[in-house]
């Protein structure tokens, strides 16, 4: 048994063996672990510093959990976007993928809260034989996110698998990966996993850091193995209130990914999941850290804000007011709040003998 095994065995998934050692009433809490299971490993048990740290927040159940009024099983509509079981198809050329219901940790703020790690949500070879029979039968996808649960706790063999039944589909020209085992399980990129993912470029990986104690020594040496063979790394983050709604703690999560060579792609709103309403911030909290952001370090640490819409919008990026008229004189607002004017070009029509030129010199 590897070692990332032996964490996924020792994990905690009930509250009792958690809070003991904190003096906190488990009862409340196996209340919530039994409507949405509970699995914390080891190591990231290790980076709890003190009850309601931003460690366990995200990690430990709470029972406001269970008296959340206001948010939906699912308010991304992934159900009705489903043709098939355990793959969404929102978007016209790619599609999510969901090959494993298990996550190394169960993120109290998770978007499939609903049903990852419950008995509902049960793929099997048939779900993923019809999942890749359905991108096959569709040109039109070019890219497969592999995602679940968490794709990196199947085997090695099982994960080899399915990367290569898809990527023997001549339309699909990338695959992506999401996962957060850098960040909960670092231990599972191995050697031999890092032999299978290599062998499917294009191949990327989003991981999923929230708070800067998640980078440690043994998150950053991941990084770097999955890095050093040519996947490109991305971080999607949420934004949570307990977590990192703070404009410095996310300022420097930023700047520590980009040392561990993981480029910062998304910050979500945090989605109306049921069971996360106390987790969700104000859309203007999230604005003032972009403010915070943009100007005030470099470019590449500047994520894109965004709210992946109810119902199944998809991704809707925001942005601080910096565009403040669009005309002749467009008027901009820069990261300092001063005004700027740019002379806006001319609407010009090409003319049909040029046209007719160009198009006879190719």
């Amino acid at each position: 048994m590897e070692i990332w095994q032996k964490q996924l065995q020792a994990s905690i998934t009930d509250p009792q063996k958690l809070t003991r050692a904190y003096g906190i009433d488990p009862a409340p809490l196996e209340a919530v672990a039994a409507k949405y299971p509970m699995r914390v490993t080891p190591y990231y048990r290790d980076l709890i510093k003190y009850v309601g740290d931003p460690i366990w927040n995200q990690a430990v159940p709470d029972e406001r959990e269970c008296h959340d009024s206001v948010c939906v099983e699912d308010p991304l509509d992934e159900d009705n976007q489903s043709p098939v079981p355990h793959l969404v198809h929102r978007y016209p050329d790619r599609v999510l993928f969901l090959v494993c219901s298990e996550c190394a940790m169960y993120c109290r703020f998770c978007t499939r809260k609903r049903k990852v790690g419950g008995a509902d949500m049960q793929i099997t070879a048939s779900t993923i034989s019809a999942g890749i029979e359905y991108i096959a039968a569709h040109p039109e996808i070019r890219d497969v996110i592999v995602s679940g649960g968490d794709p990196l706790l199947l085997s090695d063999e099982k994960l080899d698998d399915i990367l290569t039944r898809v990527r023997a589909i001549p339309h699909v020209q990338i695959i992506r990966i999401g996962t957060r085992v850098p960040v909960v399980l670092p231990m599972r990129i191995t050697s031999g996993l890092i032999r299978v993912l290599r062998k499917h470029h294009p191949l990327y990986l989003n991981t999923h850091f929230n708070h800067p104690a998640e980078i440690t020594s043994q998150s950053a040496k991941a990084c770097e193995r999955l890095a050093n063979v040519g996947i490109p790394l991305g971080n999607q983050c949420v934004l949570l209130r307990g977590v990192n709604d703070d404009p410095q703690v996310m300022k420097q999560l930023m700047h520590k990914l980009l040392q561990i060579r993981v480029r910062p792609y998304y910050i979500y709103q945090a989605d109306m999941v049921q069971g996360t309403d106390h987790f969700r911030t104000t859309v203007e909290e999230g604005l003032e850290i972009i403010k915070a952001l943009r100007g005030h370090t470099s470019g590449m640490a500047v994520p894109a804000y965004v709210i992946d819409a109810p119902g199944g919008g998809g991704k809707i990026p925001l942005l601080p007011d910096y565009l403040q008229s669009l005309g002749a004189d467009v008027v901009l607002k820069n990261y300092q709040g001063k005004e700027f004017h740019y002379a806006n070009a001319a609407e010009r029509e090409l003319d049909e003998p040029l046209e007719q030129e160009v198009n006879r010199s190719y």
